[in-house]
């Protein structure tokens, strides 16, 4: 393993080497000023689609890209500066809307999980046996069941919160919370596992309410959103990220507003971001029909600084996405 030898850098070695790797710097005060805001790694990170490189050959006629450390002709520091302004820009609107679907399923999970009783999340029956089931592991050691986890989670939470309606339950009903009170703290992760382990036709009741035709589908985008929310909460590069958990995209006919999904091909498409902002919007017109995130999505995604060697093409956007009648006010 190799030894990490690279020495520290000012902020003014820093420009120097940028400068030397051939981005064009301009202002050089404008460009201090930006390394000592957002730092070096997170510069470069943004500057990483501009690199140069070339195919290399291996012995056994396999070929892989290899990116350098230059930085191809016309790359600027101005243009890195944009995008990491589009990038917050989109993280934010990001962050909006998923605040908005995030406290519709606190509710819907509440609503209907009362609906059973006020401590339905505490019956193993109302979920399937895969979320309630100890698995012992190596040694014999038995780990506590997902369902134990998330009650231990939540409790956690409870015993943290300052909240005075918390307080209220601490108080008088030592600490026994019903299902509709306690989803207002329980975090989109633990909303997102809840869900996953409810039983189907319960899961699937909520997902309809959404114009969803399944539980599956919608637990997929609920782990999806959870992911992104996460990304854009720690202020992680979004815009060109892949994501790891990309949402199930439904089979033709399913939603047809979101027929479009099944098409794409390509890994950028597959697993692009344009796909949760597509699942979003979607989500958003059952939950707030007068909502105008989609608009404003556009809007956004409209002014992305494009240049010759990068393009909206790196969200996984379809040609003419804002044509089509997801977007469609």
């Amino acid at each position: 393993m190799a030894q990490y030898t690279k020495k520290w850098l000012s902020v003014e070695e820093q420009l120097a080497k940028l400068e030397l790797n051939g981005v064009l710097i301009g202002d050089r005060e404008a460009g201090i000023q930006l390394l000592r805001a957002v730092g070096y790694y997170r510069l470069t990170g943004y500057l990483y689609p501009f690199r140069d490189s070339h195919f290399v050959y291996e012995a056994d006629g396999r070929e892989h890209v290899q990116v350098l450390s230059t930085y191809r002709r016309g790359t600027s520091l101005e243009h890195a500066r944009k995008l990491i302004d589009f990038d917050r820009a989109l993280r934010i609107l990001v962050l909006d809307g998923i605040e908005r679907i995030e406290i519709s399923l606190r509710m819907q999970l509440g609503y209907v999980l009362g609906r059973k009783s006020p401590f339905a999340h505490l019956d193993a029956t109302q979920f399937v046996s895969s979320f309630t089931t100890s698995e012992a592991e190596a040694g014999g050691v038995i780990r506590p069941s997902k369902h134990e986890v998330l009650i231990t989670r939540t409790r956690e939470r409870q015993s943290s919160s300052d909240e005075s309606f918390v307080a209220h339950f601490r108080q008088k009903y030592d600490d026994q919370m019903p299902i509709w009170a306690l989803t207002e703290i329980m975090e989109f992760g633990h909303l997102s596992r809840m869900y996953g382990g409810l039983q189907n036709s319960t899961g699937t009741e909520i997902a309809m309410t959404y114009g969803v035709p399944s539980k599956r589908i919608m637990a997929s985008w609920i782990a999806s959103l959870n992911y992104v929310r996460n990304v854009s909460a720690h202020h992680a590069r979004l815009f060109n990220r892949k994501l790891v958990f990309a949402p199930k995209r439904p089979a033709l006919g399913q939603i047809p507003l979101l027929d479009h999904l099944k098409e794409e091909e390509s890994s950028k498409q597959v697993f692009g971001l344009y796909n949760v902002v597509a699942i979003m919007a979607y989500l958003l017109r059952s939950i707030d029909p007068e909502c105008d995130w989609s608009e404003k999505m556009i809007e956004l995604i409209n002014g992305f600084p494009s240049s010759s060697s990068l393009t909206v093409d790196s969200l996984g956007m379809p040609a003419n996405w804002s044509d089509l009648a997801i977007w469609a006010k």
